[in-house]
């Protein structure tokens, strides 16, 4: 007898691999995040892609307030053209994250999304820095 977990077929092991992997590509995660910014040499720039005042009354420390409308060529240009971009919004109900990924790939430009956002980093007890 099976649940209804297990009742839809389950992915082969190298489908799952690829498939898990694959997204890993696309995201990190706020742990990750946190232990990147202040227990390495991050190699990255986390973007909060809200707008100046929501970044002012809360963000990730560490990050830069750039929101999604100022993404451009011009602004992009002090940073080297293979700086990863790390980009969050508010979190899961917000698809900022997503509009600005989708902008900085269509400028050529490396990036993940911090899923869960500035949400999920509170979730995991992380503090807020403001402006």
């Amino acid at each position: 007898m099976s649940t209804v977990v297990s009742r839809p077929p389950v992915a082969n092991p190298d489908d799952a691999l690829a498939h898990f992997g694959r997204r890993l590509s696309f995201e990190t995660d706020c742990s990750d995040v946190h232990y990147a910014l202040t227990q390495e040499t991050a190699d990255f720039v986390l973007l909060d892609v809200r707008t100046s005042a929501l970044y002012a009354a809360g963000h990730v420390p560490g990050s830069i307030n750039l929101p999604t409308r100022m993404i451009g060529t011009a602004r992009l240009a002090e940073y080297p053209a293979d700086t990863l971009f790390v980009v969050y919004c508010a979190g899961p109900h917000c698809n900022g994250a997503n509009r600005a990924a989708i902008k900085l790939a269509e400028l050529g430009r490396p990036v993940k999304e911090m899923i869960g956002g500035l949400t999920g980093w509170i979730d995991e007890g992380l503090g807020l820095a403001r402006s």
